[in-house]
């Protein structure tokens, strides 16, 4: 069990210090009284515009995640705060139909886990992902999911469904192929193998499935993209992406914290390569620039992964046009013309 550990937040002006060791952490879980669900992304380098994020926070604790500062905008801390203080929305589904049945509403992609995982543990009891792609079969609006859970297994029926009416592609987040570097980064996820299976399982039911190998971490796991890719085509998927590790804000101090406590004879290599492919930095926060790294280093990492891919069996990258599907459900007396 961690102990609490939050870098200082630069949001509040208060400083606390611990007179004693740190208690353990504690799991909390608080409601939101959002009034909109719909997050309007407005980075030109994603391709997405709106994403639904049901909990805020995440019980994965990845120790890169790129969310851990807006955890900060809540009074709470980007460390194990992020991790173990989590916020449900529980009138998300009911949010997300109000925004839909708006005249505005033109039925845009909408991507779930823009933000925090919208299958982490606490979806088992809350279910509140679930009730909104509910909403989104419905009105037969276009998904995108990004998951690291194999819990997405239990709503194969549901997302068969949104296949099958609207738009739907599912992401299974694998970044690592050894399971025990795998737990000691994101020790609250599934190994590697239920990933696998989970995209195999997703596969099956005909749901157009690909991986997600980011973040890329230089000198912890680029080596693993050979391995990665082969495993992935086998189980069925047929697209796969990487991104470079961001460290922006608290997150730096995070993950260098918990790679040096992991990996103690590994930090100074992954410490630099980052600067490496960064330039100098551990990070670059700029637009186009952040997701991706620059010299010799990284672009032996991009040709290692399109080399890969290539015998991996995947196709050559494509433009997904997504259909419009979306309508609003007709009721009342106007149902029977």
């Amino acid at each position: 069990m961690l102990t609490v550990a939050n870098p200082p937040n630069p949001y509040e002006s208060q400083h606390r210090e611990w007179l004693e060791p740190p208690p353990p952490v504690q799991v909390q879980v608080f409601e939101d009284d959002s009034r909109e669900i719909l997050s309007r992304n407005e980075s030109p380098d994603l391709p997405f515009r709106w994403s639904v994020n049901p909990y805020r926070g995440c019980f994965h604790a990845c120790a890169y995640c790129y969310a851990r500062p807006s955890h900060e905008y809540w009074g709470f801390g980007a460390g194990t705060d992020f991790e173990s203080k989590l916020i449900i929305k529980p009138d998300a589904p009911d949010l997300l139909r109000q925004a839909f049945l708006r005249p505005s509403w033109r039925g845009e992609l909408i991507v779930f886990s823009g933000n925090t995982d919208c299958y982490q543990p606490l979806e088992a009891t809350y279910g509140l992902t679930r009730a909104c792609l509910e909403v989104c079969a419905e009105f037969q609006n276009p998904v995108g999911v990004i998951t690291k859970s194999a819990l997405i297994q239990r709503d194969i029926d549901l997302l068969r469904r949104l296949h099958d009416r609207a738009w739907l592609r599912v992401y299974i987040s694998i970044p690592f192929a050894d399971a025990e570097v795998a737990r000691k980064v994101e020790p609250h996820v599934p190994s590697p193998a239920k990933r696998f299976a989970t995209v195999e399982a997703l596969v099956k039911a005909g749901i157009p499935t690909g991986v997600s190998l980011a973040p890329i971490i230089p000198g912890l796991n680029d080596q693993d993209i050979p391995t990665l890719l082969t495993q992935a085509r086998a189980a069925g998927a047929d697209e796969a992406f990487y991104t470079l590790l961001r460290l922006s804000g608290s997150v730096e101090p995070v993950f260098l914290d918990r790679m040096a406590a992991a990996f103690p004879d590994r930090i100074d290599k992954i410490r630099h390569r980052l600067m490496e492919v960064r330039g100098g930095r551990l990070s670059d926060s700029r637009f186009y620039r952040r997701q991706e790294g620059s010299g010799a280093y990284w672009n032996m990492i991009e040709t290692l992964f399109t080399v890969s891919a290539r015998k991996a069996g995947f196709p050559e990258p494509c433009d997904r046009s997504i259909p419009q599907t979306f309508r609003r459900p007709v009721v009342g007396q106007m149902a029977l013309f």
